[in-house]
């Protein structure tokens, strides 16, 4: 077995009418400590990494992809029913609401087998049917292996999103997908308790 990193957090898959789209990820655990970053696509298709440390911009680059990266002040806090970004030039105060039926059932899966590689490589054909555009397996980049385990899901049901000053219009289904990366994220706004591991071998 070759190096390995894991990340226990949160991700954010938020839309806007005006077509900007983000993937916030929340980080409580990982081998960089506690942080935030934003994955960023623009109407035009433009995606833009924001990061907090050059460290962090670094990996995340070597595993997804982007025309540009930011290195900047990524600050982002987490209640039971909130969420706010602010990330330089991007705002985000976004609201949660109650557990979705997918939650639910993920809920019901034991979290050391809902976040073992092997479970998410067995259930990764089943996972867009479930979430359109998600997947539990896929390339991480530089020759790494990705694995997403999700244990919890709820819709983000409202959003004020601002991007260098201007309204980024309102809530809007994440389309078209993010190209981030082998997965995208539901189509439903979303916030999403994951475990991300990455391996090289």
């Amino acid at each position: 077995m070759g190096s390995r990193w894991t990340f226990d957090g949160h991700i954010a898959g938020i839309g806007t009418t005006s077509g900007l789209r983000a993937v916030v990820g929340i980080w409580q655990d990982s081998p960089f400590g506690s942080f935030a970053d934003v994955m960023l696509q623009q109407p035009s298709g433009h995606r833009l990494l924001l990061a907090s440390t050059h460290e962090v911009a670094g990996f995340i680059a070597a595993t997804y992809t982007f025309d540009e990266v930011r290195v900047l002040d990524v600050a982002a806090t987490l209640t039971d029913h909130t969420l706010t970004v602010d990330a330089g030039p991007l705002a985000i105060r976004a609201s949660t609401g109650p557990r979705t039926l997918l939650g639910a059932a993920l809920r019901a899966v034991p979290r050391h087998l809902a976040v073992h590689p092997r479970w998410l490589a067995a259930v990764n054909p089943f996972a867009a049917l479930a979430a359109p555009g998600a997947r539990t397996y896929g390339t991480a980049g530089s020759g790494r292996t990705e694995f997403y385990g999700v244990t919890d899901l709820h819709h983000v049901t409202t959003v004020v999103v601002s991007w260098e000053g201007s309204d980024a219009g309102a809530l809007a289904p994440i389309r078209p997908a993010v190209t981030f990366g082998f997965s995208s994220v539901p189509p439903r706004p979303s916030l999403a308790h994951v475990r991300t591991t990455v391996v090289e071998p």
